[in-house]
């Protein structure tokens, strides 16, 4: 959860800096490597880079917790910043640098700090 974190806050930093392809692949990848802890304490073995499939092969959370699936427009939303974002061929006739906006990374860091913390939630004591 750890490098979950680590990655929200450079995503901050890099959006701050007007970097904003490199700030919404960050998003990204805080909120995968956040449901991956989550596989992880499970003693499961997460495969794979979609959020939504990460989501969706979980078990359900406790009833006091909000079910998994109710993320899983925010994970899509997200895993579109998986290729695009970090290679220049990731869109056709477009560079990550000229193509994402300051609005796509206001976009992806909420949606991915409402993922982190929705994970962190559900690894504390009592809760899962």
């Amino acid at each position: 959860m750890r490098t979950a974190q680590e990655d929200l806050r450079a995503s901050e930093v890099l959006r701050d800096a007007g970097l904003f392809s490199h700030s919404c692949f960050l998003a990204q990848q805080s909120a995968e490597k956040a449901v991956k802890s989550i596989h992880l304490i499970q003693d499961r073995d997460p495969w794979g880079h979609g959020i939504q499939k990460l989501l969706a092969d979980l078990p359900e959370p406790p009833p006091a917790m909000v079910p998994w699936q109710d993320y899983l427009d925010k994970a899509a939303a997200l895993d579109r910043f998986y290729i695009p974002a970090r290679y220049p061929n990731g869109l056709p006739d477009l560079t990550p640098g000229t193509t994402f906006t300051r609005r796509d990374a206001d976009t992806a860091l909420v949606q991915a700090r409402t993922i982190v913390e929705a994970a962190e939630n559900s690894l504390r004591p009592g809760q899962g």
